[in-house]
């Protein structure tokens, strides 16, 4: 079983990134066949100022290694470091139909806040695929906003392979892990950049203490009870508790007497201890440059090395030939 996922570097993770996708990376990575990529084509959709682009992709390494990711174990690769994914991207394009870009919620989405349809934007689900179809993959780890695309993936491989008559791209399944798909922000809404509501995984403690202690709640008083199900810092804290802590706190919210400051205070400890050996593994990454861009570059050529066998086919299939060396 190959898995597959990448993340784009449009700014620090947070605690949704996290727990809706990088905590089953982790999980997964204990197959030799998983790829995890840093998507930086997909990112320049929305980051146009080059210095951070290049420096979100680098904090989207050391972070993703911080939090547990293991060379030895799985490929981890930057986008843009494999060319042959852009090539397969316009192959795919040749055969996708414009009708079922039209459908895609990302775009549909994007476009009623305002956002500019430009044509990256448009044909970002072709890229999406072509990450997906270059490596055969199996499994793709996604969030439930992007399993549209996964379906997506499959329709474009699947014409391909009606088109010119063999199976010559790999159908991807999508794995959502629904407990987690979605986590509250500050405000309660979905944790999200574009709601401005985040709690990124490595505040520092001070900040991360401000945040907590910033989520909307409603105005029951302190002696009264409240009900945990209904309340945003409680959601969080079941992220990090066990489910013996879950209880004990859930019987102090029902039995009243208790504040949200202190529910807060509780989320806090929780949270900053649950990413501490992360925080100093990530120092010990950010420390040795050299190290963190050789991890990069195994990556890229693992990946390069699997993506032309599946370019080659494609191209074969389509009546271009055999590829130059080197290219």
């Amino acid at each position: 079983m190959r898995i597959l996922s990448g993340i784009q570097p449009t700014g620090r993770f947070h605690w949704g990134n996290y727990f809706g996708a990088i905590q089953q990376y982790i999980a997964l990575q204990d197959n030799e066949q998983a790829f995890y990529f840093i998507a930086d084509l997909h990112a320049l959709t929305t980051v146009r100022d080059p210095k951070q682009l290049a420096q979100n992709t680098t904090d989207a390494a050391l972070d993703l290694l911080a939090l547990g990711l293991d060379p030895a174990k799985a490929t981890l690769f930057r986008q843009s470091d494999v060319p042959e994914v852009s090539e397969l991207m316009w192959l795919l394009m040749t055969v996708t139909q414009h009708s079922l870009l039209e459908k895609c919620h990302a775009y549909k989405d994007k476009v009623a806040k305002g956002i500019a349809a430009d044509a990256g934007l448009f044909t970002y689900p072709v890229l999406m695929a072509a990450d997906i179809l270059l490596y055969d993959s199996d499994v793709v780890p996604v969030g439930v906003d992007q399993v549209q695309h996964v379906e997506v993936t499959r329709d474009i491989a699947q014409r391909i392979n009606s088109l010119y008559n063999g199976e010559f791209l790999h159908l991807p399944n999508a794995r959502v892990m629904e407990s987690t798909a979605k986590v509250p922000g500050l405000d309660g809404e979905k944790m999200s950049k574009s709601y401005n509501n985040t709690i990124e995984i490595f505040e520092t403690a001070k900040s991360l203490r401000k945040k907590i202690m910033s989520i909307k709640t409603d105005s029951t008083p302190v002696e009264a009870p409240k009900n945990p199900e209904t309340c945003p810092v409680f959601t969080l804290y079941k992220l990090f508790a066990t489910q013996e802590q879950q209880d004990a706190l859930a019987a102090r919210y029902r039995a009243g007497g208790m504040g949200y400051g202190e529910a807060k205070q509780t989320l806090y400890d929780a949270a900053f201890n649950h990413f501490a050996p992360a925080r100093e593994r990530r120092e010990k990454w950010e420390s040795q440059p050299a190290d963190l861009e050789r991890v990069l570059a195994d990556g890229a050529k693992k990946a390069r090395a699997k993506g032309q066998q599946v370019l080659q086919r494609v191209r074969d299939a389509m009546g271009l030939g055999q590829r130059l060396a080197g290219t």
